[in-house]
């Protein structure tokens, strides 16, 4: 048993040991050494999935090993928010609450510490991160595989800092990143086949933005997406992926793999294209795999001896992927594959049962609870009427004035950890979405039993934990404090799976359950009510105005701590600092897009709002959200002051102020957003920066923010680069898009 443990923390240790990251051009020299010593044989099973079918594959893609050159079966594994189908890992946030901190330095401790995470179990690629703009407000994509298509929100600047420092944690322990998925995947219905039609500047400055802020993070690999672009299979589109597409006429130098399945063309017709690699090798769709060969259509070994592939183009999709693997220091001890995903129970000889759960990735994701919490609403009052008096209405709570308490709601207690390996179910907290991009709940901590501990002996506690609104109504009559408990959850369409009546994307924007009538009733009894939100996306507030409604906390899908995180932000531990990454309104026509439900066949999905997204469509149509992009309260209040801006060669330099004007520590999220000169045709405002400042009471910070040139310049098609247009320029800074403190201008 003691040697057993002692190879089991050998492991672990290996494997967050650092490693040699070569540039780009000593990793290509040794791969194409290597490639001039592989068989055909060889070099067709490093480009070709083992196939889901395989029973010998330990991880949810696997290539074949050269075992006679030291190349291992690279092995590919889910997801964006944390490890799955394996146990003793971290459930993370997922990212749209990293979106939510507005905080580069979370974003990319996020992605270091799940990167540790897949390197302990033998990860040579992490599935993500997912960069997809939430396009409609519904939509599963705002998961993913991503968990479910966990992505950074509607708006891309956000995206493609949450991508950038995403990758650069990832990448910074020796695990290759693979952004996905390319291109416009924005909605789960139809998804295996719809076209998304849009112009080229739309494409440029919304859909690849994400993509270009990762190639400049020198991500390893690209995922192509299920769906056509422009009429095109993404994973067929020598526009987007070939020697003169889009990603390499910006510079990215690792390669593009398929989804799962994501190939709808032959593999000669994919492979010359720019396919390097396709996922998982044994659909028939596919055209390279096991069934294509068995019936005789021809698969990509037979394509080269034709010379329909040529022998030049086949040793560039192998280099292509042997680079990255030497370029992260992955052939030098790297920890071997040690999980087995075709049993995620952790039963079997090749579950080697490593953990990888650690103390430290516990606190951060506790922290990026926190951090990510949203405070929407906060109707406080105090024993004496002043900022420094104890809590009688609102936030934080005061331990010492409450003695009877309510918890109702099923999203607080603990989560069916039973509902398969996509997560499909929602009966208890949401801490992730459903699909291939899930997560582990081994760990999950849930509202009801962090709250329980914390209070302890203080209060009793009455709780409902159905949405049965008569049960939650009597359980919170006459109580000192009720917290209510509401969510709306979206996955992947996978094999056309329906969690509670939805298909991946979400059919509307209630809460499930009833959970906004919920609230309601619960607030009709209890004069101090605090509502408690989880969601994937924007849902409706209709019920935020009720006057003991005293406090709302938009917690999104904050992952296994999900119960400390919260009790942290109620208690005043910590306080909020979590911001919208998208607008609330109250109807769904105030986004300007639609999910497209019902179809004789896979639609053309056609981009008409091009550039106007969220609140960059409500602030074109002057509609007024009842929470606006950026918004979120603190305990505490800051001012800003001292605007300037500079020249710093083609750069411009934003500095002002920030001081925490309150009585308690607090961080704020400065935000910067540029108004274009008239005839630019871009939206009325765009962001184009954000910073996070802590502060302690009556503390002040200059904070900087550096414009480049493409930050105040348009994507211009007829010439394809980026240009400045003439005029002059707006620049407002504050707490959210309409909550503007400063204006300046150049």
């Amino acid at each position: 048993m003691l040697s057993k443990t002692l190879v089991l923390f050998a492991v672990v240790s290996q494997a967050f040991a650092q490693f040699t990251l070569r540039s780009w051009d000593d990793a290509y020299a040794l791969a194409n050494a290597t490639v001039a010593q592989l068989t055909l044989d060889e070099k067709i099973g490093i480009v070709t999935g083992t196939g889901q079918l395989n029973s010998n594959r330990r991880c949810i893609g696997d290539t074949t090993a050269v075992s006679r050159l030291g190349i291992p079966s690279f092995c590919f594994e889910d997801g964006p928010a944390g490890f799955r189908l394996s146990k003793n890992v971290t459930g993370f946030p997922t990212g749209i609450n990293a979106a939510s901190t507005f905080s580069r330095r979370l974003m990319r401790a996020r992605g270091k510490a799940m990167a540790e995470e897949f390197r302990g179990k033998g990860v040579h690629v992490f599935l993500g991160p997912a960069m997809d703009i939430m396009r409609n407000p519904k939509a599963g994509r705002g998961w993913e595989r991503q968990a479910v298509r966990v992505r950074f929100g509607p708006d891309p600047y956000l995206n493609g800092e949450g991508a950038f420092e995403t990758i650069t944690g990832i990448q910074s322990v020796g695990v290759q990143a693979c952004a996905k998925h390319f291109l416009a995947n924005n909605q789960e219905h139809w998804r295996y086949g719809l076209s998304a039609n849009m112009d080229d500047r739309t494409m440029h400055e919304i859909y690849f933005y994400p993509f270009l802020r990762s190639i400049e993070a020198e991500v390893t690999s690209v995922m192509c997406a299920y769906n056509r672009f422009n009429d095109t299979s993404s994973c067929h589109n020598a526009g987007l992926i070939g020697p003169d597409g889009l990603l390499q006429k910006n510079g990215f130098k690792g390669y593009v793999v398929s989804d799962w399945g994501a190939t709808h063309d032959s593999a000669a017709d994919n492979a010359n294209a720019g396919l390097d690699m396709e996922q998982p090798g044994d659909y028939i769709v596919i055209g390279g795999g096991t069934f294509a060969g068995l019936l005789g259509i021809g698969g990509l070994k037979a394509n080269v001896n034709s010379g329909t592939v040529t022998q030049e183009r086949l040793n560039q999709m192998v280099s292509r992927i042997l680079a990255a693997w030497y370029r992260l220091g992955q052939d030098s001890g790297y920890p071997p594959v040690n999980f087995d995903s075709q049993k995620p129970d952790g039963s079997g000889p090749r579950n080697l049962r490593v953990n990888v759960h650690t103390a430290e990735h516990i606190a951060l994701v506790r922290e990026i609870g926190s951090a990510s919490a949203v405070l929407l609403k906060n109707n406080r009052t105090t024993t004496d009427g002043s900022p420094t008096g104890t809590t009688v209405h609102g936030l934080p709570l005061a331990q010492s004035r409450i003695k009877t308490m309510a918890i109702v709601g099923q999203d607080a207690k603990m989560p069916n950890q039973d509902c398969g390996d996509l997560n499909e179910c929602n009966d208890g907290t949401m801490s992730v979405g459903w699909g291939s991009g899930s997560n582990s709940l081994e760990f999950i901590v849930p509202p009801i039993d962090a709250i329980t501990s914390f209070v302890g002996s203080s209060a009793t506690i009455t709780s409902s934990l159905t949405n049965d609104l008569d049960d939650g109504a009597e359980a919170a009559q006459g109580k000192d404090v009720c917290l209510v408990f509401a969510n709306a959850m979206s996955g992947e369409l996978g094999f056309y799976n329906i969690v509670v009546g939805n298909e991946g994307d979400r059919n509307d924007l209630a809460l499930w359950f009833k959970g906004g009538s919920l609230i309601e009733r619960v607030a009709g009894v209890c004069s101090n009510t605090i509502a408690v939100v989880h969601s994937v996306g924007p849902v409706s507030f209709s019920w935020s105005n009720h006057p003991n409604i005293t406090g709302i906390i938009y917690a999104g899908a904050p992952g296994e701590q999900t119960g400390p995180s919260l009790v942290d932000v109620l208690y005043g531990a910590y306080n909020p600092s979590g911001r919208l990454p998208f607008s609330i309104a109250d109807n769904e026509n105030d986004y300007g897009t639609t999910i497209v439900y019902n179809s004789a066949g896979f639609p053309d999905i056609n981009y008409t709002e091009k550039l106007l997204l969220d609140y960059r469509y409500m602030d074109a149509h002057n509609i007024n959200p009842r929470f606006e992009f950026g918004f979120g309260l603190s305990y505490t209040t800051f001012g800003y002051s001292g605007l300037s801006i500079t020249n710093s060669g083609s750069s411009k330099i934003v500095s002002f102020k920030v001081t925490n004007t309150g009585s308690i520590p607090g961080t704020e999220i400065p935000q910067l957003y540029l108004g274009y000169p008239s005839g630019a045709g871009e939206p009325p405002k765009v962001l184009r920066g954000f910073d996070e400042v802590s502060l302690a009471v009556g503390a002040s910070s200059t904070v900087q923010i550096t414009l480049r040139q493409r930050d105040f310049s348009i994507w211009d098609t007829p010439s394809q680069s980026y240009i400045r247009p003439s005029g002059t320029f707006n620049v407002y800074v504050g707490a959210s898009i309409k909550d503007v403190r400063l204006t300046g201008s150049f």
